[in-house]
């Protein structure tokens, strides 16, 4: 009998206990996702990269929120907030009996728990709406203190737009921490809560205005702030943004970083420099345009500190924001064959390996190769023409592909492969016989981001350091790859321009008036066009091409992606020259003959300058004798297979070849649009032609064609040997206002 009137108790206690453990925490509720605002390295603002759910909001403590706000909220929203309850009676009975007797509430009855009851649990404006957001409120009041409810009511208050919290308002509208907001500002954003999507200050500013006076009003009334202090914040003019500002520079970057940002993370500050993004994104976007009418619609660019790694511009389109061209797909990232762009790193692992040296002669002859299920491989280069016997230096520099598939068969391809896996190549995830030999012609797909990590290796001698998007990421120790002297080497073979005026001319874009080492490529059909190059200072990577893998019409990588290369190149040293590259240790310059790579010898027509090994002194001193005479930098005209001269034929231009020409262009502007030809198999002097009409040579024996508009017949004679080609010279497509051919 005893234990009945002990039911009703006990029952109460589990009603409460039951309520009790239903209440809500809102400490421990998941911060959401949320917006993270990237800035560049001196803290000026890329962007705001939104939640998944479109939602801009940034989660922080109460202490890092300015008092001034949290006064200002509170007389606006819930004067009394410490003094009740989850509900304040007295609030709601008044907007009961105003509603009655007016038909609307001219105050409001919700305190900031049953606010927060609402954005946790959107409810309808009904009564039975209002009763939820009272029950979840009385939740929220059983299990949170004051300051936890305040803390999330703040982070995540409705404050115009896709904005929500007070942090994202601040960064977002003045570009400034929520803490560092001072009066005018405070009072002005805790004035759109009232009705973000209405009052927020792009929307209507006057009628944002009058409520900032009404909440000046209340912190005056509740003894907050004085007469004048309200007078001065009201009259302050304030240099509001747009709630829409969205992504100023860097997208692709932004979208890359973002995944991996840790929650709760407001602001991030990245390596990028916002001049240079700006100055990099406008060139790609303006030189893929001029080369629209061979079918180029895309571009990506890097550029990187080559002593910390930093990359200072990021662009993986001409335009993230044009989904019609694809804009949104990073080429930074994106998976492309190289072509050529991989030879450096076999050529220096062979130098280093001692398959080859600086002074073996090449041959750049039909050749054919045994691979797999008893079939030949039978390298070629675009021209479809062969050079016979050519220098380490000359081959690397002109990109002949012959030569380079000769020193990869003695180097082997899994060594090399190896050597790129270090380099970071990780998408060259196959083994050595699914590439086979053309790996060094660019059977493999990589991306431009690993291109430019394994070019800023080789600009640091081998030493090797990640590439950094994060300026407050930790720094790795660097680890040394290879030994330095043959990435010197090479490095001097890259940036030797009479090494490479057989096929890019001394003229070309890939020259520039300082130290500078560069190479090209470019994937079978046309589909990818690369210019790598770097000085001591910066790496610059561009690659241009097509998204959608189509393949351009005859674009190569010195006219596709090098006149990107040059752009960038020369902005970055518009006041100052960088410093020499360093020369090879264990290295001494030596006269060698250009086709035997040995001391010269009777018979010798062609001497070079090159780095010999110390070690190989003695043996080159040695004089070998030559089969014939060859014209400067190693080429014989000899067709091996055959025993008898080649034939002329012209080198530069290619036949078939296309140029734009700048008619606006100054004198200074117009002497660099002259064409240098040159040709190979000449028994003699070269007598050249252009449309019939004679071509003088200048003091060093070349000679220069001035561009003009029109198809135009180019011949070469020596003695009784002719060899003609066509070129079309073309003006641009159109103007493109702040791009300049210079």
């Amino acid at each position: 009998m005893q234990l009945i009137p002990r039911a009703p108790i006990l029952l109460c206690m589990l009603a409460v206990a039951g309520f009790y453990f239903a209440g809500i925490d809102v400490a421990r509720l998941p911060a959401g996702p949320g917006a993270v605002t990237f800035t560049d390295r001196t803290g000026a603002t890329l962007g705001t990269i939104l939640s998944s759910d479109g939602r801009h909001a940034a989660a922080i403590p109460l202490g890092r929120v300015a008092p001034r706000f949290v006064q200002a909220i509170l007389a606006a929203e819930d004067a009394r907030y410490f003094h009740h309850g989850a509900v304040d009676l007295r609030a709601l009975l008044r907007a009961a009996w105003e509603y009655a007797v007016y038909g609307h509430a001219e105050s409001g009855g919700s305190t900031i728990a049953m606010q927060l009851a609402r954005f946790l649990d959107p409810s309808p404006s009904t009564i039975r709406g209002k009763l939820a957001q009272i029950v979840t409120a009385e939740r929220i009041a059983m299990r949170s203190s004051k300051r936890a409810i305040l803390r999330a009511y703040v982070n995540r208050v409705p404050m115009g737009g896709n904005l929500y919290g007070i942090e994202a308002a601040a960064r977002t509208y003045f570009d400034e921490p929520a803490a560092d907001l001072d009066l005018a500002q405070a009072s002005l954003l805790a004035a759109i809560p009232n009705d973000p999507s209405r009052l927020a200050p792009d929307v209507d500013l006057a009628a944002l205005k009058q409520r900032q006076r009404y909440v000046l009003g209340r912190m005056r009334a509740l003894g907050e702030i004085t007469r004048l202090q309200a007078a001065r914040a009201f009259a302050e003019t304030l240099h509001v943004r747009r709630h829409d500002v969205g992504i100023v520079a860097a997208a692709h970057a932004l979208f890359e970083l973002y995944p991996g940002v840790p929650a709760g993370t407001p602001r991030v500050r990245t390596t990028i420099d916002l001049a240079l993004q700006r100055f990099v994104q406008a060139q790609t976007e303006s030189i893929v345009a001029t080369l629209g009418t061979y079918h180029v619609t895309d571009g990506a660019a890097i550029v990187v500190d080559n002593a910390t790694g930093d990359v200072l511009a990021y662009v993986g389109s001409p335009n993230y924001f044009d989904d019609a061209a694809l804009g949104r797909n990073d080429g930074v990232q994106a998976l492309r064959q190289p072509g050529s762009a991989l030879k450096p790193f076999m050529y220096e692992l062979a130098l280093e390996r001692h398959a080859i040296r600086s002074t073996t002669i090449l041959p750049d002859v039909p050749a054919a190769y045994a691979v797999a299920n008893g079939r030949l491989y039978q390298p070629a280069d675009y021209s479809g023409r062969f050079s016979g016997p050519v220098r380490v230096r000359y081959a690397l520099a002109n990109s002949l592909n012959v030569p380079a598939v000769a020193a990869l068969s003695r180097l082997g391809v899994a060594p090399f492969l190896h050597r790129l896996h270090r380099l970071g190549f990780e998408r060259l995830d196959r083994n050595a016989a699914f590439y086979g030999l053309g790996l060094t012609l660019g059977s493999g797909e990589v991306s431009l981001w690993e291109m430019a990590r394994a070019y800023v290796a080789l600009a640091r001698a081998g030493s090797f350091i990640p590439l950094r998007l994060l300026a407050d990421a930790p720094r790795v120790a660097p680890r040394q790859i290879g030994r330095r002297s043959y990435w010197l080497l090479v490095t001097h073979m890259l940036a030797d321009p009479y090494a490479r005026a057989k096929s890019f001319g001394l003229h070309s874009v890939l020259q520039m008036p300082f130290p500078a080492a560069v190479k090209t490529g470019t994937s079978s059909g046309y589909r990818d066009t690369w210019t790598v190059g770097f000085t001591r200072d910066y790496t610059v990577a561009v690659w241009v091409g097509n998204f959608d893998g189509s393949a351009m019409r005859g674009v190569s990588g010195v006219t596709g992606a090098g006149p990107l290369w040059n752009h960038i190149m020369l902005h970055l040293y518009d006041r100052h020259d960088p410093p020499p590259f360093a020369d090879p240790p264990g290295f001494v310059k030596m006269t060698i003959c250009a086709t035997t790579g040995h001391a010269p010898s009777r018979g010798c027509s062609a001497t070079v300058r090159e780095w010999v090994r110390a070690a190989d002194v003695s043996d080159v001193r040695r004089p070998r004798t030559q089969p014939l005479s060859s014209t400067y930098d190693g080429w014989l005209a000899l067709d091996p297979s055959a025993g008898r001269a080649l034939p002329l034929r012209i080198v530069t231009p290619r036949d078939g070849d296309v140029y734009v020409l700048n008619p606006t262009a100054d004198a200074l502007q117009a002497r660099e649009q002259r064409l240098a030809l040159r040709a190979v198999g000449a028994h003699g002097p070269v007598r050249w032609s252009v449309g019939g009409v004679a071509v003088p040579l200048d003091a060093d024996g070349t000679a220069f064609w001035p561009l003009r508009l029109g198809t135009w017949q180019i011949v070469a004679r020596s003695g009784t040997q002719r060899a003609a080609i066509a070129i079309h010279v073309v003006p641009p497509p159109h103007a493109r206002i702040g791009f300049s051919r210079s």
